[in-house]
């Protein structure tokens, strides 16, 4: 697909659309993390302009003296996992899915896909995103029990 603001082929809307709403989830979770490390902060080590500029990976051990603390680690797992999944969303590569696949419902069968360390290669389909957003459904919802209210 193109588009008048670009001369490169696109996946379809609706591929890019669950793309746009799997950032905005994370990036909705990973302010929300902030928010609870900053309000379990007994310590008062952490600051909200410092927490800013930490990539979500270097957010581990505010989260480990602040909400892990109180808690357990489940939050602290699911948000690694999801870091792990959106990294393969952000360092993917566009290709074209195989014809005929149903992978993409793009007419030029653009889609992105992604290679894992191990040499595992996956395409990121609209199932994968999907996924990806109900898991930060799961963990904002972990969140706001946390918070209690």
């Amino acid at each position: 697909m193109y588009e008048t603001y670009s001369r490169q082929s696109l996946p379809s809307k609706k591929y890019r659309e669950l793309l746009g709403s799997a950032v905005c989830v994370f990036n909705s979770n990973n302010s929300f993390i902030i928010e609870n490390i900053l309000k379990n902060d007994a310590s008062g080590v952490y600051s909200w302009y410092n927490l800013i500029d930490c990539t979500s990976g270097e957010l581990s051990k505010p989260i480990k003296d602040t909400i892990t603390k109180k808690s357990n680690t489940k939050i602290a797992n699911n948000f690694s996992n999801i870091i792990q999944t959106r990294n393969r969303i952000m360092h993917s590569f566009q290709v074209t899915a195989p014809e005929g696949s149903s992978m993409s419902d793009d007419k030029d069968n653009q889609i992105l896909a992604t290679k894992y360390k191990n040499g595992k290669q996956e395409y990121i389909t609209e199932e994968f995103l999907l996924k990806f957003i109900r898991d930060n459904n799961e963990l904002s919802s972990q969140l706001h029990s946390f918070r209690g209210y």
